[in-house]
């Protein structure tokens, strides 16, 4: 399921947020962590100066020292942890050596060296969680940082269902999680109004209509969150709100419930191939502020080429 957990560190205090969830998360499931360093290349960054070899196999050294500073840290908790240091743009980089050394998912930090901002991520981490292709999981860098490594418990998961297939792919992995760290594990389906053409107050009829399909929907619901919990076996609750709010809903849930960890599938029923991810994710990707795990249910083939890609690599044939 997960054998190989990526975690790009850029040497801040910031990006060492994801440190105890890398643990957490290596320890469910018995996973190797590469930690990657990429040095950005000052011949990229300007092409009128030539580099320096000296400063750079100085800032080599350097980033060598650290990430074996934080391997030391982890293996002491009994994780296999190994170093990689690359150069270029960060993130293309990191996308490379995800796909080329076979990595399942990518654990970010929200924010890293540049310092936080009034943006949720930074635009290094919104490059990769767009283009990366599988799981991933957001650790927002101003939220407080547990100093124990192996002391991040997730007590309660949310795990957001639209009752299709495609959102099911989150389960393995939620529940996995969920058996291991003990959590309490939330299945919520958000019951939507069915949409009405509003030119005038809706008839009594028209109301009626709309609360029977609401109605309808629910109890569906219900059945299908009911029969998965019966399947798991696990400290599973139900949440079934009435809303034509999707993902502010799933929002207000997750503060009232006191979440710590939300388990999001990029699509749903309605999800295209032509866009990474759905309207909900991409809601919590912008707008969480809680760590976030997606689950990608599209290989790289599978997803549509956006223009800006194509131009890309025409304008790299020329």
């Amino acid at each position: 399921m997960l054998d190989h957990i990526l975690v790009p560190l850029d040497g801040s205090p910031l990006a060492e947020c994801v440190l105890p969830h890398t643990v957490a998360l290596a320890q469910a499931f018995d996973a190797r962590v590469t930690l990657l360093r990429v040095l950005g290349n000052s011949q990229a960054a300007d092409r009128t100066q030539s580099i320096d070899p000296l400063d750079w196999h100085i800032r080599k050294a350097e980033a060598g020292s650290y990430l074996d500073q934080i391997v030391a840290r982890l293996q002491k908790a009994d994780l296999r942890a190994e170093k990689a240091i690359v150069e270029g743009r960060a993130a293309e980089r990191i996308m490379e050596f995800a796909r080329n050394q076979n990595a399942n998912l990518i654990i970010l930090g929200s924010h890293g060296r540049s310092g936080l901002s009034g943006w949720n991520i930074s635009s290094v981490v919104q490059k990769i969680v767009l283009r990366a292709c599988m799981p991933t999981m957001i650790v927002r860098a101003y939220q407080s940082v547990a100093q124990d490594l192996t002391g991040l418990r997730y007590r309660r998961m949310l795990v957001p269902l639209d009752c299709s297939p495609r959102a099911e792919c989150v389960l393995p992995l939620a529940t996995t999680l969920a058996r291991f760290q003990k959590s309490q594990l939330l299945l919520a389906h958000v019951v939507r109004k069915p949409e009405m053409i509003r030119r005038a107050l809706p008839t009594r009829e028209e109301t009626k209509l709309v609360n029977q399909l609401t109605e309808h929907n629910r109890l569906e619901a219900n059945k299908y969150l009911e029969q998965l919990e019966s399947r798991l076996s696990l400290n599973v609750h139900l949440r079934l709100p009435i809303d034509d709010q999707a993902a502010a809903t799933l929002h207000r849930m997750v503060e009232q419930e006191s979440i710590d960890l939300v388990v999001l599938s990029a699509h749903g029923h309605s999800g295209e191939t032509k866009w990474p991810y759905g309207s909900v994710t991409l809601n919590f990707i912008a707008y969480g502020a809680t760590p976030l795990l997606i689950v990608q249910d599209l290989s790289q083939d599978e997803l549509e080429s956006t223009q800006a890609e194509m131009a890309a690599r025409e304008y790299k044939g020329h």
